[in-house]
């Protein structure tokens, strides 16, 4: 067959295999659908109130024509973003696609649909609730790097060397947690070959075929099926036998959410088992 007519069968595959399985195997979340994700973080990464872990890859392309230099990213290379928040299970929860490649992770968090949707009330998320083991309310978040703007439902990381320990814990407790969105994108990468070199189609060929692989990620089950090990170290929190809490209202201030979430670490550490 001629390049054309194979070119059309990829593009027409991709686009259909998006269209029915999308809804089925990355719906937007229920609010009850983001509950059972928190639960999954706590119980599997001892991070509660957690609904995803937020982060981008840069996915190698062809320098498309006329496009200057939007495409090519502080890597040295052409490329697109494919932005992605991701479960306990390193399952994709959504994904943007199409980012150019020029962009930083905090200016196409900024203008993706994701973003638009959780400032418009279209993913609903849940009530503050209290923290496990306290009477203190805490909002649900998702969680991120450095590189993202610091929201009251988006964390990042203290910057800065010499934290304080209560600061230095919270974030190896994030680093812990946000860890599984960078596992999911070496899962994709290991089984679609196709992300490890540059493609060398049109852009728009381009976004149809990340979202293509996207969605089989989370069709094949990879952690249900392959049995993958999700913990590197048995943990579990110690029986502390008191209930801690703090007088007054939650705040939805970003800084708050962070400090509360530290104070809850710092007093709800992580006993390892040998």
């Amino acid at each position: 067959m001629g390049p054309c007519t194979v070119a059309g069968i990829v593009s027409e595959t991709v686009n259909i295999l998006w269209e029915e399985l999308q809804p089925q195997h990355m719906p937007i979340p229920t609010k009850e659908k983001l509950l059972s994700i928190a639960d999954d973080f706590y119980t599997i990464w001892n991070f509660p109130h957690c609904l995803g872990a937020l982060d981008g890859k840069h996915v190698r392309v062809r320098c498309p024509d006329n496009s200057g230099s939007m495409f090519y990213n502080y890597k040295k290379y052409f490329s697109v973003v494919l932005q992605a928040v991701v479960d306990a299970n390193y399952k994709f929860i959504t994904i943007d696609v199409g980012g150019y490649g020029k962009q930083s992770d905090g200016g196409t968090f900024q203008v993706s649909d994701f973003y638009r949707a959780l400032e418009t009330g279209k993913y609903e998320l849940p009530e503050p609730a209290d923290l496990p083991q306290t009477t203190m309310k805490a909002p649900f978040v998702f969680v991120a790097d450095e590189a993202y703007p610091f929201l009251p439902f988006l964390i990042k990381p203290y910057s800065g060397t010499c934290l304080p320990y209560e600061q230095e814990n919270f974030n190896k407790r994030l680093s812990r947690c946000r860890k599984t969105v960078e596992c999911a994108f070496g899962i994709l990468t290991s089984k679609w070959r196709l992300l490890n070199k540059p493609i060398e189609t049109k852009t728009e060929l381009v976004d149809s075929i990340i979202k293509c692989v996207c969605v089989l990620h989370n069709t094949i089950t990879i952690v249900d099926r392959e049995g993958m090990e999700r913990n590197l170290t048995d943990v579990s929190f110690p029986d502390r036998g008191v209930v801690w809490d703090r007088i007054g209202r939650p705040s939805n201030d970003a800084k708050s959410v962070r400090e509360l979430f530290t104070s809850y670490f710092a007093n709800n550490p992580l006993v390892y088992r040998k």
